[in-house]
């Protein structure tokens, strides 16, 4: 059966109304053939997701209707991976819906993108055997940064890597540790590596068919406007660092695909 990700507007609601509500939801799935596979709470903003496996799209609403009457406002249909890799787990954790503090999950995520500087000249100048070990260099140090920091990898973009974090800071931080890998592996190596990094932080929405599309696409653009060797991240990411002490604001920047010029923030890693 397709997977939907459904989004509920519910300021006011507590973590506790929230697992009460999905418990409800559990009771009443069977009889339409629908699982609800886990959910996500942003108490802050007061918005939840729900996973759900079912057999199309008002089938899943009529279980919440009848469990507790709380319609989602968006519905979209998504891919079990993609939903795994942005946003970590497609099932309830232990206890169930609950972080180990007590606290439900919420469903913001930050997106950062690595790029490799010139990485076509690169090629060009060592040929493809050295390039591409140079790619596996890069991806090497991304990764032991991503597995210390709590980051996941989404994907590999060829001559950089895209991943996901339930924590913006340990995002910030990761990105940080990347960057002073990358100045010690120059000091030893004689082909140096320069790469730049964006980041910025959302909820899961469907752009063209791809999870986070928004928060996907200024990370995407933040990592290219970015200096070589430099970290840029968004002004919804800068609101989410608890010391804005290493931020410096580079000012509003015109980003393709946006029809304003953003906010946007340089991170000081050295």
């Amino acid at each position: 059966m397709p997977i939907y990700l459904d989004r509920h507007d519910l300021k006011g609601l507590t973590a506790a109304d929230i697992a009460e509500a999905h418990r409800k939801d559990l009771d009443v799935q069977g009889r339409y053939g629908v699982r609800f596979l886990t959910y996500w709470f942003d108490d802050t903003r007061g918005t939840a997701f729900c996973l759900i496996d079912a057999p199309d799209i008002d089938t899943a609403m009529r279980v919440h209707d009848e469990a507790h009457g709380e319609i989602a406002r968006d519905v979209i249909e998504v891919d079990l991976s993609a939903v795994e890799a942005f946003l970590g787990r497609i099932s309830d954790p232990e206890p169930a819906g609950h972080c180990c503090d007590g606290r439900v999950d919420p469903a913001l995520r930050t997106i950062m993108f690595t790029d490799i500087v010139d990485s076509t000249a690169m090629t060009a100048r060592l040929g493809d055997v050295r390039a591409v070990e140079m790619v596996r260099a890069h991806d090497a140090i991304v990764r032991r940064a991503l597995h210390n920091k709590g980051g996941r990898e989404v994907k590999h973009t060829g001559d950089g890597i895209m991943a996901a974090f339930d924590d913006a800071a340990a995002a910030v931080d990761c990105a940080r540790a990347i960057q002073q890998a990358f100045e010690a592996f120059n000091l030893a190596s004689r082909e140096k590596l320069q790469v730049r990094i964006g980041l910025d932080a959302g909820e899961p929405v469907a752009d063209h068919n791809d999870l986070f599309g928004a928060t996907v696409q200024m990370a995407a653009r933040l990592c290219q406007s970015a200096e070589p060797n430099s970290i840029v991240v968004s002004e919804t990411l800068s609101g989410l660092v608890p010391d804005r002490s290493r931020l410096v604001s580079l000012g509003p920047r015109a980003l393709k695909g946006f029809a304003q010029p953003v906010e946007a923030y340089e991170v000081a890693w050295r």
